[in-house]
């Protein structure tokens, strides 16, 4: 772990605790592991002596927590043991659909909705006893409805209203679609974290003849609305970038939107060139493929997606087919929202694991430490590139 010494010199600001939420249970189980392993390995004979430490070094800290629902469909939420005067994290993920409850005889999936209305019912348990509660949430509940264009509902930022509302100290998430959705609460932390460490080094790991160059590796943005991303990546890879805008036709509306007609590509010359191409989710990933599929076609040599969320709500079929094809070689997600079982079958198939990262994140928060500890990721890919060119044991670049 990162600059421990930091940690060792600090108090914390109350006894930690962790909430996951049914939805992030997997996730919280692991950060749980790191936090018991970050903590017994802290040196600091003040942790087992002085009282403001009480609670720090402990076995587990996931707390006890349950969310009934009666057969009508409606729900509460108990809190199975003490969390007054803690620092209370708050797990969830909004995407989670694989959870299912009854009502009236009919058995239901879970919908962000569901799951939202589950992290009000666990924050009002809390009863402020809770010394402060953060929320993260890796993807932002509504975040692609983050801005109102005629008569329509501005979703994320009421949502962000509402929690700050609430009592929440801190509000946690992961490449939102569109940050400035936090000036809806100006005087509530929000803090929104990028991947791209976790991206380079997962490919790398699955890779063992890339080279990091101008000459060989571009980076791409799938559309304008990643364009920035895709430029601090080759920035930090010291490559180039180009980048596909969708033009769509503005004429008609399909499932509340405008269809793409074309992608059309802006960049230098791809022939033979291993491709990256970057975006903050694949939804039901055709936009993805299709680019994948005309990068392939102006002769790209490899072409890999990296993206933070996997929702790939039509399924994996599509994915199947266009592996089979050719059409792409590897697909790079996090863990950050739920993943479909089957997928960790595929060949194309990489998970990038977020959960020592958040473990860090709430370790450094528990401290009130700068979080500029945990984000400056640029000399750590610096350092795995350099590593992975010159071929040495990757294990030493371990976040």
């Amino acid at each position: 772990m990162p600059n421990l010494h930091e940690l060792e010199n600090a108090m914390p600001v109350a006894p930690l605790k962790i909430i996951a939420l049914p939805s992030a249970e997997k996730m919280g189980r692991r950060i749980n592991d790191y936090m018991v392993e970050f903590r017994k390995s802290i040196h600091n004979d003040k942790v087992k002596n002085d009282p403001a430490f009480h609670g720090y070094i402990e076995s587990n800290y996931l707390v006890d927590v349950d969310v009934p629902r009666f057969g009508s469909g409606e729900a509460k939420a108990q809190i199975g043991e003490t969390i007054r005067g803690k620092d209370l994290f708050i797990l969830t993920d909004v995407c989670n659909h694989s959870i299912t409850y009854n009502m009236n005889g009919y058995t239901n999936h879970m919908s962000p909705d569901d799951h939202y209305q589950d992290l009000k019912r666990v924050i009002a348990a809390c009863n402020g006893k809770a010394r402060r509660i953060n929320v993260i949430m890796p993807f932002l509940y509504e975040g692609r409805q983050h801005r109102r264009s005629g008569r329509e509902s501005l979703d994320c930022a009421y949502a962000l209203e509402e929690l700050r509302d609430m009592g929440i100290d801190n509000f946690i998430t992961f490449d939102a679609h569109d940050p400035r959705v936090q000036n809806s609460t100006p005087l509530n932390g929000f803090d929104n974290f990028t991947t791209p460490y976790q991206f380079i080094k997962s490919l790398l790991n699955s890779e063992d003849d890339l080279i990091v160059d101008k000459e060989h590796l571009l980076v791409i943005s799938p559309d304008e609305g990643a364009l920035d991303r895709a430029i601090y990546f080759a920035s930090v890879l010291g490559v180039d970038t180009g980048m596909f805008y969708k033009r769509r036709d503005y004429s008609t509306i399909v499932n509340g939107k405008n269809p793409i007609v074309a992608h059309e590509f802006l960049g230098d010359n791809i022939d033979g060139k291993d491709i990256i191409i970057i975006d903050d989710m694949i939804s039901s990933g055709g936009s993805m493929l299709d680019t994948a599929r005309q990068l392939k076609a102006m002769n790209a040599r490899r072409v890999y997606i990296c993206c933070t969320f996997g929702l790939f709500t039509d399924g994996l079929k599509n994915f199947d087919a266009a592996y089979e094809h050719g059409d792409f070689d590897k697909v790079i997600t996090t863990n950050l929202t739920y993943l479909p079982p089957e997928i960790y079958t595929r060949p194309y198939f990489v998970e990038a694991d977020m959960s020592k990262f958040i473990a860090s994140l709430i370790d450094f928060m528990n401290h009130d430490a700068s979080l500029s500890n945990v984000m400056a990721t640029t000399d750590k890919i610096h350092g795995i590139v350099e590593a992975y060119n010159s071929r040495k044991d990757m294990n030493e670049f371990h976040f």
